[in-house]
């Protein structure tokens, strides 16, 4: 008897609002699916639970998802990063209602505080860390830097608006790229994929070069996101899309 398939989680997750393409959820999916009873998912951003509804239905019974989300009205999508505690409120309700619907409300448990207020709600080591929070830099550092600890050895850490946010891009820069413990092991559009394993010499070195080979797509996504911003729709599609990159 086999269990859920991707499809099934894209058609659990179909109409719910989020940043989540077809083909990050897919990765998404392969990591959560590949755990083990008694692993841990963490997922830090969860907005109205479209993620969410992916990991829950792809990991096996017995792994744990804990969703940290204070769902406060802040950073909910792009150019979003001041809002309304009634707008938070939406979210949550819709957060709720989504995951109930989608039938895995038993599966994950929600921790509604901010990311960095909630490291003593989660015990032991993560397997999977899923990273869409706040995309400043200072937040996105704090996030990959104490979260990312939590990670296990030989666990992954995914991390969402990568080489596409200025503020995610930044932390990556100055955390991961020379890091000797975190390879980078490619992206689904800005979803990029590090596995937490000793890295050393010219391993280290070529695990830098492919980093910085993703730049110069950093550089086109801000050339879109900076056209549309001015409403100059021609130029973002002559650059690769009409629609915001993530």
């Amino acid at each position: 008897m086999t269990g859920p398939t991707l499809a099934d989680a894209l058609t659990a997750a179909e109409g719910v609002e989020g940043w989540l393409s077809d083909d990050q959820a897919g990765r998404l999916w392969e990591r959560a699916a590949a755990l083990r009873p008694g692993d841990r998912i963490v997922e830090i951003g969860s907005y109205r639970g479209r993620s969410a509804i992916v990991l829950a239905t792809a990991a096996p019974e017995g792994v744990e998802i804990v969703a940290i989300d204070p769902h406060a009205g802040n950073d909910r999508g792009p150019r979003e990063i001041r809002g309304s505690g009634a707008a938070g409120e939406a979210d949550h309700r819709a957060f709720v209602e989504n995951l109930r619907r989608a039938g895995v409300s038993e599966r994950v448990r929600h921790v509604r505080r901010p990311s960095q207020d909630a490291l003593d709600a989660v015990e032991g080591d993560v397997a999977l860390l899923y990273v869409d929070a706040a995309h400043r830099y200072g937040p996105a550092r704090a996030d990959l830097e104490r979260w990312g600890a939590r990670v296990a050895p030989a666990g992954t850490m995914l991390v969402h608006d990568a080489f596409s946010s200025v503020g995610v891009t930044l932390a990556l820069a100055r955390l991961l790229f020379r890091s000797p413990e975190w390879r980078y092991a490619g992206r689904s559009r800005s979803l990029a994929e590090y596995r937490r394993e000793p890295l050393r010499g010219r391993e280290r070195r070529r695990n830098l070069v492919r980093q910085l080979a993703q730049l110069p797509w950093f550089a086109r996504n801000l050339g879109i996101k900076a056209a549309l911003t001015m409403r100059l729709r021609r130029v973002a599609r002559a650059l690769g899309s009409s629609t915001w990159p993530y």
